[in-house]
């Protein structure tokens, strides 16, 4: 019997990369599985690639509150109760403090703060009890990470509201936690940068992570997949998949 067999799940961010990943994971053992994002192309990728009648990809903006509440309605309608809401999605800009604009500032917070505390909000209804919620935070939502300041803001805030979620929703049993990954092989490295910034980016990440490695992105499916299925005595956890680069172990020296 398939793992997923009769589960239903929502993957916001689910496109490409992690998200893409957690769904295709999550199709491979039965489920059924609904995927947002924000660009068509990026979406109909996503529908070519998934394919089946268990999956479903459509294009949601987390920035606009009138995309949130069409979707409330889309998962509805087309999935019903849901056993798992993955908020996958993200916004990362390299910028110097003293360079940060109040449209870069506010980007960060639309998508990564504002757009996942509504869309958790609309989409909490259609979450059965027992169901599971689990966040993609960040490596950098502690200590401190040059040039990502306003990303790492976002990040701590993401992290705050899924512990608060973990307190708030015990009496339906609804567990709360989040997965950290650090540097992850993406198609967009998961920043708003240059392509030479992105290839010193990926060097750096090699270079400072214990494992010294990129993860891949079906490391952090499978990490996001046992915190939604598997770990059913766990909330308010943050399962890091970095490497060793969050727990500040030393690397291995070359």
């Amino acid at each position: 019997m398939a793992t997923y067999a009769n589960k239903k799940a929502v993957v916001i961010g689910g496109t490409h990369g992690m998200g893409l990943a957690m769904a295709k994971a999550m199709l491979a053992e039965g489920a059924e599985v609904l995927v947002t994002g924000r660009d068509e192309k990026r979406v109909e990728a996503a529908r070519g690639e998934l394919g089946g009648l268990r999956a479903h990809a459509v294009r949601s903006d987390v920035t606009s509150m009138s995309d949130i509440q069409e979707l409330g309605g889309l998962v509805q309608d087309r999935l019903g109760e849901i056993d798992a809401l993955f908020v996958n999605h993200g916004y990362a800009k390299l910028e110097p403090f003293a360079e940060v604009t109040e449209a870069t500032y506010d980007r960060h917070f639309d998508v990564n703060a504002k757009g996942a505390f509504f869309t958790v909000q609309r989409l909490l209804p259609s979450l059965r009890a027992g169901g599971a919620i689990v966040f993609t935070s960040s490596v950098a939502d502690t200590g401190g990470v040059p040039g990502m300041s306003v990303y790492a803001g976002t990040k701590s805030a993401l992290w705050s509201f899924a512990q608060v979620l973990a307190a708030e929703l015990l009496p339906r049993g609804i567990r709360v936690n989040a997965v950290s990954p650090g540097f992850i092989d993406t198609p967009t490295m998961g920043i708003d940068a240059p392509a030479e910034w992105k290839a010193a980016f990926a060097e750096t990440g090699n270079a400072i992570t214990p494992m010294r490695r990129h993860g891949t992105a079906e490391e952090v499916a499978r990490a996001a997949l046992f915190l939604a299925f598997d770990a059913t005595f766990t909330t308010a956890v943050k399962l890091p998949v970095d490497g060793g680069l969050g727990q500040r172990l030393s690397a291995p020296a070359e």
